[in-house]
């Protein structure tokens, strides 16, 4: 699982998490202009950082590496939720929309929770 090229591509997080990257791109593309360099960009940046951390820490040599990526992920993954619900406040998404996204969000947060459980060492 951990350091296998391109591995990350079968992971449903991962996968997931690229579905909200081009939803959130279809989204904001039309949002104010003066937005481009604020809101729009920073939301951008957070959502593509999801499957990215993901990506990389995947490729990593170890398996405390790849929970760390997943914990920025997991960071990552909240700032897109808080942003999503600044924009739903702002009016720039319709309230369904943003229900749609969040839901999204809550998935890989869940898929993230799971896999970041799997790779912490075992207690006994």
């Amino acid at each position: 699982m951990v350091g296998e090229s391109g591995r990350y591509r079968e992971l449903m997080v991962w996968q997931r998490s690229m579905e909200v990257v081009r939803e959130v791109y279809r989204v904001s593309a039309d949002w104010p202009k003066e937005e481009m360099y604020g809101l729009t960009n920073q939301l951008r940046r957070a959502a593509v950082s999801i499957p990215a951390n993901i990506a990389e820490g995947q490729g990593r040599t170890g398996k405390r590496e790849f929970a760390h990526h997943l914990s920025i992920a997991n960071g990552s993954l909240h700032e897109t939720e808080t942003l999503l619900l600044i924009a739903r406040d702002l009016r720039f998404i319709d309230e369904t929309t943003c229900d749609t996204l969040t839901s999204r969000t809550a998935e890989i947060g869940r898929l993230l929770g799971g896999l970041i459980r799997k790779l912490r060492p075992t207690e006994a």
